[in-house]
């Protein structure tokens, strides 16, 4: 079955070139080789021009933020593309920039000999300018395919304010959707020409070699002890999310002691695993079919799906809570800018902008979890050491670092800082939606009007301590009392 033609687009006016020697697949967002819409598409275009694929994975040294932590991450999915795409005798170079700009010319120089280059579409981070200054460059045609979500980013011409505005369009127009699924071994094609041969040009370009240490990133951000990354690593988190956890989701996942969180947004993030195997992990589990949709377009949160409970659960954070931020960044260039809040949101943060502060910390303090909370130092803690913060208590570190920073454009870049720096998924739509909501976004007014923060929804770590259990959380991330 063809990739659906809603989620490929042509990213310049050059021509096909059929006369050339391979398809050319750039990977830099969808890091797999399984239900990968890009890769099947550069398959089929390979053996319908009768020509070999070459897979190009390459990684800067110069993104920002780069650190052992992110490299390391990637580079383990790339030690699993290469066994997969060897075995399958695709031709496939992980190119690793030992210095800035080292692999400048690199793409331009493989494109030569390609008769069509496909890459990702990904909305965010510094790919989409990428892409736009790739396309200029190439004399041969360049296309991308939008593998991120169950909808397609083109089905949507505005961005929803609101997660349940997006449930509601998605009850509409998901359905149509869900049988365009790709392929779970794009790979599997037996008309594929099967050269594993490395083009000469890129010998021009060494990649590089040896430890991380050799190269110019941050390596005082530590790779995750026992976290490893990969297409491999991915497919067994979800293995597990779906046999242990699934059934008791709904009720434990905002609960920090009990680990019922799926763990699967970093390889979500690097594009290790595909949101369209977790659904069709999670229907294999609860036997399901897309008969079981309900037709309710109400966007309500439960009901929908025709799953149970815990489930439902899940894929609303998976599906709508994830794409809403995907549906922004395709729609905003300004998703990452402090304009980009909702206008109430933004008119009370102003106003409140010069509101004395209980106290004010800098990001050096926030970074080492120097606060007077040790709930807060706690998440913080959790954060430096796993790259994730438990989800619940996410949403508490952004509401105090609003509360202790010394204006909403200072917490911003605070939160934008922390967050990319540390999580494994940073840098990301659904990591921004997480942030900005912190200021508003996706939300609404709620009363009292407080200090600080206005209308902004307001929390506060003895509030949460109350709610829930976290004295072992304490105990696991750091010294410290409950707040009283």
């Amino acid at each position: 079955m063809a990739v659906p033609l809603l989620r490929v687009a042509a990213r310049n006016g050059a021509p096909l070139r059929p006369e050339r020697g391979y398809v050319l697949y750039w990977m830099i967002a969808a890091r797999r080789t399984r239900w990968n819409f890009a890769l099947e598409h550069a398959v089929d275009s390979a053996v319908r021009l009768g020509k070999r694929l070459v897979v190009l994975e390459a990684l800067r040294c110069d993104y920002p933020w780069a650190s052992d932590r992110l490299h390391q991450f990637v580079l383990d999915g790339m030690a699993d593309n290469a066994v997969r795409l060897s075995a399958a005798g695709v031709a496939y170079l992980p190119y690793v920039e030992p210095q800035p700009n080292a692999g400048k010319g690199l793409l331009r120089a493989l494109a030569r000999d390609a008769c069509l280059v496909v890459t990702d579409e990904f909305p965010c981070f510094f790919l989409p300018r990428m892409v736009e200054a790739a396309a200029r460059q190439l004399d041969v045609r360049l296309e991308t395919v939008d593998g991120n979500g169950l909808l397609p980013l083109r089905d949507a011409d505005h961005a929803f304010p609101s997660a349940y505005a997006l449930r509601r369009h998605l009850q509409k127009t998901l359905p149509a959707h869900l049988d365009d699924v790709p392929e779970a071994d794009p790979l599997n094609v037996q008309e594929l020409t099967r050269d594993a041969s490395i083009p000469a040009v890129a010998d021009r370009w060494p990649s590089a070699r040896g430890a991380l240490a050799a190269l110019p990133i941050d390596h005082t951000i530590e790779p995750v002890a026992g976290t490893r990354g990969g297409e491999r690593a991915g497919r067994a988190v979800l293995e597990d999310f779906v046999d242990r956890k699934l059934a008791r989701y709904g009720d434990d996942r905002n609960q920090p002691e009990i680990d019922a969180t799926s763990g699967l947004s970093p390889y979500l993030h690097f594009g290790h695993v595909s949101v369209h195997e977790v659904l069709m992990a999670v229907a294999s589990r609860e036997g399901w079919t897309a008969g079981n949709l309900g037709t309710s377009t109400a966007g309500h949160r439960a009901g929908w799906w025709g799953m149970s409970a815990s489930a439902e659960a899940f894929l609303d954070q998976v599906v709508t809570w994830r794409e809403v931020g995907y549906n922004f960044c395709r729609q905003r260039t300004d998703f990452d800018r402090f304009e980009s809040l909702p206008d109430w949101a933004k008119t009370t943060l102003v106003r409140h902008a010069a509101d004395p502060r209980p106290v004010v910390y800098d990001l050096d303090s926030f970074a080492t979890s120097r606060t007077h909370d040790p709930l807060w130092n706690a998440a913080q803690t959790q954060l430096v050491r796993e790259g994730r913060i438990h989800n619940y208590l996410r949403m508490l570190w952004g509401k105090k670092i609003l509360e202790w920073t010394r204006s909403p454009e200072t917490a911003l870049d605070v939160m934008t800082e922390l967050n990319n720096r540390y999580a494994l998924d940073g840098r990301n739509p659904n990591s921004y939606s997480g942030i900005f909501w912190v200021l508003g976004r996706y939300d609404r007014p709620w009363g009292p009007e407080r200090p600080i923060f206005g209308t902004v929804r307001y929390m506060s770590s003895e509030n949460t301590a109350r709610k829930m259990n976290v004295k072992g959380y304490l105990r696991r991330f750091g010294p410290g009392r409950l707040p009283l």
